[in-house]
């Protein structure tokens, strides 16, 4: 069962189309993201209906209200966790958090790209044996990943796991597209971290 139905009418589709512009940032009870790669986000529905259910508290709100039957209430911008949840003690390996430690550059030429121009390249192929894990594998480019075999072209810098730390230095430099200014004082891309 819904805690709030999507609206219905022309108008009130337009309206719900509005609020899917307005994620909510999720916030442990430390008031801490749950997660910076990719960065812990819920889409408007599931944020009321955490904030409903008590699972997670308002901390900023946006303008924009969401009606129901019998409620009325403001979209939340930041909701927190009422009990905290302890993060993972290492960095998820995923293809994202590989391109964002290597700072979305190709280890053999440099150049930096977008990340669909990336491609995740073994440092020693699978067929000589290497893993699938962060010290043997680098974001690099198409024609970079091509050549690289043949040539025995090495990285520019060795591949190695990242922490945390690593990653968010290198997340200040790329911070999401869209970044509500409630958010502000919960995100730290612009300042200088304490370790």
């Amino acid at each position: 069962m819904r805690v709030f139905d999507p609206p219905q009418g022309h108008h009130q589709r337009k309206e719900a189309t509005m609020f899917q512009n307005c994620p909510a940032l999720v916030l442990n009870a430390d008031f801490q993201p749950l997660s910076y790669f990719p960065l812990s986000l819920f889409n408007w529905e599931d944020a009321v209906k955490a904030v409903v259910k008590g699972s997670h508290a308002v901390v900023a709100e946006y303008d924009q209200v969401v009606r129901s039957p019998s409620t009325e209430m403001r979209l939340p911008s930041v909701i927190a966790l009422r009990e905290y949840v302890r993060p993972p003690a290492r960095v998820a390996f995923t293809r994202f958090n590989v391109f964002l430690r290597d700072r979305f550059r190709c280890q053999y030429c440099g150049e930096q790209h977008l990340r669909g121009e990336l491609t995740f390249d073994h440092v020693i192929p699978r067929a000589d044996g290497g893993q699938t894990s962060w010290t043997n594998i680098v974001a690099a480019c198409s024609p970079c990943n091509m050549r690289k075999d043949r040539f025995r072209v090495k990285p520019l810098r060795a591949p190695f796991e990242p922490t945390q730390f690593d990653l968010l230095a290198a997340q200040r430099l790329f911070p999401p597209n869209f970044l509500h200014e409630s958010w502000a004082d919960y995100l730290y891309w612009d300042v200088e971290l304490e370790k």
